[in-house]
């Protein structure tokens, strides 16, 4: 496992939130980092599909994560959209993001979000971020 990999899962694991929806760093460098989440259904809402919540939160985090590995430590959300293609429902979700842009203090990143189910994964939401290192001058 990379340092940049288990340094991440560490941080992972001092986000409450994070621990409370059950959320693995399954990769991380290089710009691209992959989350997954199992699917409870404490994490749907009434009609059975995961919450939007959940999957802002995947989507989010995985960005934020990618940015980091390559600006460092300190990166924060600075901006966030997300487009929901399909109702989440199935055994995990997997977020993966790749940095499409970076500078010395902002990043943008985009990001897939699947569900996996008997029959594969299939998309059901992607999102974009923009990323910055908390308290630059230039965020």
């Amino acid at each position: 496992m990379s340092d940049q990999l288990e340094s991440g899962r560490r941080i992972l694991a001092a986000q409450p939130f994070s621990v409370l929806v059950g959320a693995e760093l399954a990769r991380l460098g290089d710009g691209q980092a992959e989350l997954r989440i199992l699917i409870r259904p404490d994490l749907c809402h009434q009609g059975g599909f995961v919450h939007g919540g959940v999957i802002c939160y995947a989507a989010d985090n995985t960005m934020t994560f990618a940015a980091g590995s390559l600006l460092g430590r300190g990166v924060v959300t600075a901006g966030l959209s997300v487009e929901y293609l399909r109702p989440a429902a199935g055994g995990a979700l997997i977020a993966r993001a790749t940095v499409v842009h970076a500078g010395r203090n902002r990043a943008v990143a985009r990001c897939d979000v699947f569900t996996v189910c008997h029959s594969g994964e299939r998309l059901c939401a992607v999102a974009q971020a923009t990323a910055a290192v908390a308290g630059s001058a230039s965020t």
